[in-house]
């Protein structure tokens, strides 16, 4: 366990709770003060000192009425998408005399989605929970899991719940000439590196449905080097030729970028220091507050593993997708 604010490597893995990519809170024991779908909100949570309901203190969390009977509360979290899971985040941020003093976690798998009269697996054995901090969990269990019970001993606020891992999606299902989005969160992209994110995250730029607002895409800062541009790389969902790109620029209005490059590698890891970069869509304007289709534009090329999207010079994009077949 860890309670810094030095994130573990898994953090950096796809948050497969996350509501934005899915995640649905699907049951609990008591919600009486603060919902628990509030857990896989983004963002650590806000505190407002003046703020209250009919119920009490307004809480940005999941917090539980105090228990005065046997037991301890829990809830179900359905995963957006199966995975691997390799590590936890139980936050409890802005709870201080209302943290529960401990928790643990089980999971399990199933194929229909009903998780009733199922078998549970402890993954996170019962463990120690301190008040406002981030409580950072490794988890080291081969197997796939589709929900999440978080238990919380005997009661309290829990304000935000990580789950990160891997999207294994089963391939084999995958016909050869199948057109998806390799460039989906939910089929297993992911990415890797760029140069700035100072605005917003590169993760947004995968995520399902177009952006809600500014702050839901990846933008970076004013950059006031001549000729400068901004970049990030792609570790796509799985190895595979693009027929058909999109863009889009949603709610960056005076912030756009000027045009965009995108290009492919096939690479065995992540460390492309010397990956032999090819252009699979030359430089093509770009405009504010707009979907970019691309198909005809797009340059013929062996199957990639891994695409750099490249801005120039720099400024904010909402979403990438990337139609193509697997190879």
């Amino acid at each position: 366990m860890t309670t810094t604010e030095t994130a573990p490597a898994f953090t950096k893995l796809t948050d497969l709770a996350s509501e934005r990519l899915g995640g649905k809170v699907v049951e609990c024991t008591d919600e009486f003060f603060a919902e628990a779908e509030n857990l896989i909100k983004p963002g650590r949570g806000i505190f407002i000192a003046d703020k209250f309901t009919e119920r009490g203190k307004w809480m940005d969390g999941w917090e539980s009425r105090r228990k005065r009977v046997p037991g301890h509360d829990w809830a179900i979290v359905k995963l957006a998408a199966t995975g691997i899971i390799r590590g936890f985040d139980v936050d409890t941020n802005h709870f201080l005399g209302n943290h529960p003093p401990h928790c643990s976690i089980e999971a399990c798998y199933v194929t229909d989605g009903n998780h009733q009269n199922v078998t549970w697996t402890e993954i996170l054995p019962k463990s120690p929970l301190n008040p406002g901090s981030q409580h950072f969990f490794e988890i080291e269990n081969p197997h796939l899991w589709t929900h999440i019970k978080l238990h919380i001993y005997p009661d309290g606020g829990v304000a935000r719940f990580r789950v990160y891992g891997e999207v294994k999606k089963d391939w084999s299902l995958v016909k050869k000439d199948e057109v998806l989005d390799l460039a989906s969160a939910l089929n297993g992209a992911r990415p890797v590196k760029c140069n700035d994110m100072f605005f917003s995250h590169m993760e947004n730029l995968l995520l399902p449905q177009r952006g809600v607002n500014m702050g839901d895409g990846w933008e970076t800062k004013r950059n006031r080097t001549p000729n400068n541009h901004d970049w990030v790389i792609i570790h796509l969902a799985h190895k595979g030729k693009i027929s058909k790109i999109n863009v889009d620029t949603a709610h960056f209005i005076g912030n756009y970028p000027d045009s965009c490059l995108i290009e492919g590698c096939n690479a065995d890891s992540d460390d492309l220091e010397n990956a032999a970069w090819k252009t699979i869509l030359p430089q093509s304007k770009l405009a504010a507050n707009m979907e970019h289709n691309y198909s005809t534009e797009i340059l013929p090329h062996e199957p990639v593993t891994h695409i750099r999207l490249s801005i120039f010079p720099d400024g904010g994009v909402s979403r990438l997708r990337l139609w193509g077949t697997i190879a």
